[in-house]
């Protein structure tokens, strides 16, 4: 994992800095509750499902969080996680302290590896804030010699009502940022340019997370989103999609 001493020119003079507020605590709130700690155990099986044998080293951009790093730490996987601030290490340091997590301050879309150096790139409550995606979706890429993981908000859901709807899910929420969708093809185009190709992805939840956390109880929300998983309807208009990227091999 020798660092890199050149930088991405479409990286140069801008630090991507979005994974700031995902790392602090006021975030972590969102999810602190038995509701987001469903969502979050919702989101780990999804990741743990797209896992196999190769994914040994892990590269987490952006996963101050710890939504992704502990979980795999925990699970006995080598995980580094790189944020843009020494601030995003604050809930990943008894991890750190113990060793069972590393953390590397620097630029997340111009990250200081050599080509291939981890089995897996995973990133995730990055894509949609990230503003130069496609570089960080390159960077990703080259650092992962065998897969990438993320996660993002896909158009083809309720989430093509967030225009109209942002108002109502900022009140329920109180600090939801906007953020950009996006389509499974072009991400999937995307990747394809970096020689990945998309695998496999799992779809979360047809319902909206804000309303999941108005509701705050599980058995509601579970009894929602049980019938529309059994029809199908997940796996159509599901949301956030965590989507496993793999390298075409030559």
């Amino acid at each position: 994992m020798t660092p890199l001493a050149e930088h991405s020119p479409d990286a140069a003079g801008h630090t991507e800095d979005a994974d700031v507020h995902a790392s602090s605590d006021e975030y972590a709130a969102r999810f602190g509750d038995a509701v987001g700690a469903w969502m979050l155990d919702t989101q780990e099986r999804a990741l743990f499902e797209l896992l196999d044998s190769e994914c040994a080293t892990v590269l987490d951009v952006g996963g101050g969080h710890g939504q992704i790093a502990i979980p795999l730490a925990q699970h006995e996987r080598s995980v580094t996680v790189v944020g843009s601030s020494h601030v995003c290490a604050q809930r990943l340091a008894p991890f750190i302290e113990s060793g069972a997590i590393s953390f590397k301050v620097a630029n997340l879309i111009d990250l200081p590896y050599q080509d291939k150096s981890f089995a897996l790139a995973t990133s995730f409550r990055l894509m949609s804030h990230c503003t130069q995606w496609r570089t960080l979706v390159a960077e990703l890429c080259r650092v992962s010699e065998h897969a990438v993981i993320i996660d993002y908000p896909v158009w083809l859901s309720v989430n093509i009502l967030t225009p109209l709807l942002f108002f109502v899910k900022r009140k329920i929420e109180g600090n939801t940022r906007t953020y950009r969708m996006f389509s499974t093809r072009e991400l999937r185009l995307e990747f394809k340019k970096h020689g990945f190709r998309l695998e496999r992805a799992k779809k979360q939840f047809v319902w909206p997370m804000a309303l999941h956390r108005m509701l705050k109880s599980i058995p509601l929300s579970q009894n929602l989103e049980a019938p529309v998983r059994w029809l199908g309807l997940t796996t159509l208009f599901g949301s956030p999609v965590v989507a496993k990227f793999v390298r075409e091999r030559d």
